[in-house]
C-alpha cells in the first residue's frame, strides 16, 4: 500500500511513511470491510461516517509538518485510524474530538487497546478544544462549508491548519493554512477532495457567519 498508492504518489516525509506502514488500517474498519483495508479509497465505519483513503491521510499528515514537541488537534475521531498515524509520528500529542458518541467510545477503546496515546474527547469539533489551546496543528476530517473562527482562533502562531472546505454532497477544495505573526492566515490550495460533511450545532448554527465561506478568494 505505501508503496504503489502513498510513495509513488509523492508523499517523502519518512516518519509519515513509517506511520503509515506501522499502523494496521485493517484494525480500523469493521470486519466486514477487513479484506479492502489496504485499498486505496474510503470504506464505511458506521453512522454514515468513513475512514479515509490511505493516500489522504498520508497527504494530509505530511502537509501538517508535525515536529518534535508538537500539539496536534484533529476533528472528527471516527474510527481513529488518522488519530494513529498522528500519535505515530515521534514527539507528537494528539488531542482528537469526535462528535458521535458511540464513534468517539469505540474509537477510544481500540486506541487504548492498540497502545496509542492520544487525548480523546467525545463533543462538538466545530468549537476545537479550548482547554488544551492553542496547537501547533490542527487536522479536520470532514467537511464544514466555511472555516470554523474556534478553529483559527486556537492555531498557534506559526501553526498550520489543513481542512477541507466545501458544500456537503459533493467535491471540496482541501485547504492548508498557515498562522503568521499577527495572526494572518497564509492560504494553500492543495485541490479537490470528497470527504462527509463537518455536522453538529456549531457548523449548522455559523454557517456563512463570521468566517471564511465557500468559496475561499
Amino acid at each position: 500500500m505505501v508503496i504503489e498508492t502513498i510513495q509513488a504518489r509523492g508523499i517523502t516525509d519518512e516518519r509519515v511513511l513509517e506511520a503509515m506502514r506501522t499502523v494496521p488500517r485493517h484494525l480500523f474498519v469493521p470486519e466486514e470491510e477487513r479484506e479492502y483495508a489496504y485499498g486505496d479509497f474510503p470504506l464505511p465505519i458506521g453512522f454514515g461516517q468513513t475512514i479515509s483513503q490511505p493516500y489522504i491521510v498520508a497527504l494530509m499528515t505530511e502537509l501538517l509538518e508535525l515536529k518534535p514537541g508538537d500539539k496536534v488537534l484533529e476533528v472528527g475521531t471516527g474510527s481513529g485510524y488518522q488519530a494513529a498515524v498522528l500519535a505515530s509520528i515521534p514527539g507528537v500529542e494528539v488531542y482528537s474530538i469526535e462528535i458521535i458518541p458511540e464513534l468517539a467510545q469505540s474509537a477510544k477503546e481500540r486506541l487504548e487497546r492498540l497502545g496509542y496515546r492520544v487525548h480523546c474527547k467525545q463533543g462538538d469539533g466545530y468549537y476545537g478544544w479550548p482547554e488544551h489551546a492553542p496547537f501547533d496543528a490542527i487536522i479536520v476530517t470532514a467537511a464544514p462549508d466555511h472555516v470554523p473562527p474556534p478553529l483559527i482562533d486556537q492555531l498557534a502562531e506559526g501553526g498550520r491548519m489543513v481542512i477541507p472546505v466545501g458544500p456537503p454532497g459533493g467535491y471540496q477544495t482541501l485547504w492548508k493554512f498557515v498562522k503568521e505573526e499577527g495572526g494572518e492566515l497564509k492560504a494553500y490550495n492543495m485541490g479537490g477532495v470528497a470527504f462527509v460533511p463537518l455536522t453538529g450545532p456549531g457548523v449548522e448554527e455559523h454557517q456563512h457567519e463570521g468566517g471564511m465561506e465557500w468559496p475561499i478568494p
